[in-house]
């Protein structure tokens, strides 16, 4: 099984989830905190807010999404040093509230840190 999966916030969560990181910049919407009390947030390494209200799960604009969003993680620092590390420990599953499971930024950050 792959140490790095992806997986809708919304979905049941199970014992091959390894360590469950949110990478929404905003909490989803339906989903209390005590639901997720075992979920590191780490909503820095989400695309900005600007580039997030841009792409607005608009599939014409992924590729550009893409782009931009490769582009902060670049930028990221901190917080992907911190999802590497636990990378290092065991298997991590992102988590993300979009509809749309081919187009949403735990797409872009899973192909990222699998390419580095």
């Amino acid at each position: 099984m792959a140490k790095l999966q992806i997986k809708r916030v919304y979905d049941a969560s199970n014992a091959h989830d390894g360590q469950r990181v949110l990478v929404d910049r905003i909490w989803p919407r339906g989903v209390s905190k005590d639901d997720l009390k075992d979920v590191l947030w780490l909503k820095d390494l989400a695309p900005s807010t600007e580039l997030r209200q841009w792409f607005g799960h608009k599939p014409e604009r992924w590729t550009e999404f893409t782009k931009r969003y490769r582009a902060e993680l670049d930028e990221a620092g901190e917080p992907l040093s911190a999802l590497r590390a636990l990378m290092k420990k065991g298997r991590v599953t992102l988590l993300y509230s979009a509809r749309d499971t081919e187009h949403n930024q735990a797409v872009v950050l899973r192909d990222y840190l699998e390419k580095r």
